[in-house]
């Protein structure tokens, strides 16, 4: 007797270990961010599109129609997004300039000649003119989700755009779209998802918003 309970106890501490890492992996890249604005946006992601599409807890089906959605330009912008994501879409451009940013000015990012070469008509120097954001795909928080991440198809993705960042979000949407099941279920896509696709979006339109 002795024997069973003490062998119910240790399998009742794997499982509670398991949910412990499970929980702490979720959120372990956020960890880059001492501000919490990076989970507080990735939470308002979830619910805005959970919120939106309706399709109770099934994730695969709630992520997989947003990202049809963004890659065929068909997405409803005008009812999506939450007063609460827009706000955090304008903290992040605020914030661009910071080392710690997850998003860099294109002309930093960039080889500063083969941006000149792809953009000969873009006037980024103008005064009062926004220079072009992107995601920063090598910076720390994306380095963290690739290395994080058990599929290949991911990193694959993540490892060409280091090299060329220049990659429109509906082409990203559409690669990651096609990630099996197996693997599209890990967080550290959902959050390249949110923050690569949905709130670089956001931080475009959000102006329309007032």
């Amino acid at each position: 007797m002795p024997l069973k309970i003490g062998s119910r106890i240790f399998v009742i501490c794997l499982i509670v270990s398991a949910q412990i890492s499970s929980a702490q992996s979720r959120y372990y890249c956020h960890d880059v961010d001492d501000s919490g604005i990076i989970k507080r946006a990735y939470e308002s992601f979830e619910k805005d599109i959970f919120t939106h599409y309706k399709f109770g807890t099934d994730s695969i089906k709630t992520y997989r129609t947003f990202l049809a959605e963004v890659a065929s330009l068909s997405i409803d912008l005008r009812k999506l997004p939450s007063e609460r994501s827009i706000q955090l879409a304008r903290q992040f451009k605020k914030v661009a300039n910071n080392k710690n940013s997850i998003w860099i000015k294109l002309s930093e990012y960039e080889n500063h000649e083969a941006y000149r070469k792809s953009y000969p008509t873009t006037s980024v120097n103008k005064k009062n003119e926004e220079e072009i954001l992107i995601f920063n795909y090598r910076g720390g928080f994306i380095q963290c989700l690739k290395n994080s991440s058990d599929s290949d198809d991911f990193q694959e993705i993540v490892n060409a755009l280091e090299l060329d960042g220049n990659v429109s979000t509906s082409l990203i949407a559409q690669k990651i779209y096609y990630i099996p099941d197996k693997e599209f279920r890990g967080v550290e896509i959902k959050n390249f998802i949110a923050f690569d696709i949905y709130y670089s979006i956001l931080m475009v339109i959000e102006k329309a918003f007032g």
